[in-house]
């Protein structure tokens, strides 16, 4: 790694800024973590050949599971509860081999995991965290069965709230013990879901009066909500309450639609996640039949729905729900991405610039401009090859150091 105040150049590439604008042919100096030029004819202290490659912007993930590797409840019980951590040093670091250098973790890790990554004792994306997904009894992180067990993802821990609320008195309680525990957004689940057994994605989760409490709540920290939300009545129940992005969005109608773009809310798709469910149940998941019927039931309409979200022009940041499917996959989120419609630099600017907006990082990251961390990936051949993405990475740099 070059030593700090060296300049670093690289040299010949074609920079993929995170606009939709086409690549065009320019160098990038890095120095101290941050770009700090971009243009033609750019020299440093250490030069990297970037000819025939394109340099993008470092990648992002807005919706992970780092603490859990798939949706087979058997092998779940069956793990000490301290296995999750160790698990999520590899998930994180084939993260990095994707050029993901930022993710939001959308309920499972704890501070702890994210600190890791700051401190340098583990390899990985800079983390943004839930946490805890906050349901409601009988819903999507209510992880009671019919035989008494209780078979939640992720357990209650010191550095992990119980995720489980009802009414606004509790709502105001919880959200507070999520901040008090690092949060640096809040997950609520506004319908039901498709890995959860007891409840149907299509029904509506939480009353106005117990969201607002949370939004306020959240909005008073400094920090957002994101809406696990499937069902038109749960999106709905989200955009009014002024919750910052839908996740998921399985069931979106028009209504929904127009009052996204009204609002400004940000979708994050997640076109990935039915159909890891659907081969996870192949590959001989221990998985309820119910929870298989819902993934068969929702992969056609997800994806017709997403496809109406991007002609409508709704902001759409890159999300995986990585976890549900295996972490290192996350690319192939881009190409379902585009065979439900969106174009593959949209794609793009969905995975750096849009992203980072989301994450409320864009003044640090998502664009190649001076001033920004130095979170580069470097692509052989075409950058708009999304199916071919993660094969011709050959460089990964977050904030100027190399890590792929």
């Amino acid at each position: 790694m070059p030593e700090r105040g060296t300049r670093t150049v690289f040299v010949g590439g074609e920079v993929f800024d995170g606009s939709r604008a086409a690549p065009v042919a320019a160098d990038v100096v890095i120095e101290g973590g941050r770009i700090v030029a971009v243009g033609a004819g750019l020299d440093g202290d250490v030069a990297v050949d970037a000819t025939g490659r394109a340099i993008l912007p470092g990648l992002m993930d807005c919706h992970v599971h780092v603490m859990v590797d798939s949706v087979d409840l058997m092998a779940h019980l069956q793990r000490p509860f301290s296995y999750a951590f160790y698990l999520a040093i590899g998930h994180l670091a084939a993260m990095l081999d994707c050029g993901i250098t930022t993710v939001r973790d959308a309920g499972g890790a704890d501070l702890g995991v994210k600190q890791a990554v700051e401190d340098g004792l583990i390899e990985g994306p800079r983390m943004k965290t839930a946490i805890s997904i906050l349901g409601q009894t009988g819903g999507h992180t209510d992880g009671w069965q019919p035989s008494g067990i209780d078979a939640s993802l992720f357990p209650p821990h010191p550095g992990r709230p119980d995720p489980i609320v009802d009414g606004p008195d509790e709502m105001r309680r919880k959200v507070r013990e999520l901040v008090r525990a690092g949060a640096d957004v809040i997950k609520i689940c506004t319908s039901g879901g498709v890995v959860s057994p007891r409840d149907d994605p299509r029904h509506a989760h939480f009353g106005a009066d117990e969201l607002g409490v949370c939004v306020a709540e959240a909005s008073a920290a400094g920090i957002s909500v994101m809406a696990h939300a499937q069902g038109a009545a749960g999106i709905k129940n989200a955009i009014r309450a002024g919750i910052r992005s839908i996740e998921h969005g399985i069931y979106l109608d028009d209504e929904a639609i127009d009052m996204m773009l009204d609002a400004g809310t940000f979708l994050v798709p997640t076109l990935s996640a039915p159909q890891a469910v659907i081969d996870a149940a192949a590959a001989g998941a221990a998985l309820p039949d119910v929870v298989v019927a819902k993934a068969h039931e929702v992969v056609t309409v997800h994806r017709e729905s997403f496809a109406k979200a991007v002609a409508a022009g709704v902001r759409i940041a890159m999300g995986t729900d990585s976890g549900v499917g295996r972490h290192g996959d996350n690319l192939t989120e881009l190409a379902l991405m585009t065979g439900a419609g969106m174009k593959p630099d949209e794609v793009l600017v969905a995975a750096t610039r849009t992203a980072a907006e989301l994450l409320g990082v864009d003044r640090e990251l998502g664009t190649i401009e001076p001033g920004k961390r130095a979170d580069l990936v470097l692509v052989d051949g075409d950058p708009f090859d999304v199916a071919a993405l993660k094969s011709n990475i050959s460089a990964v740099y977050k904030d100027g150091r190399r890590v792929r």
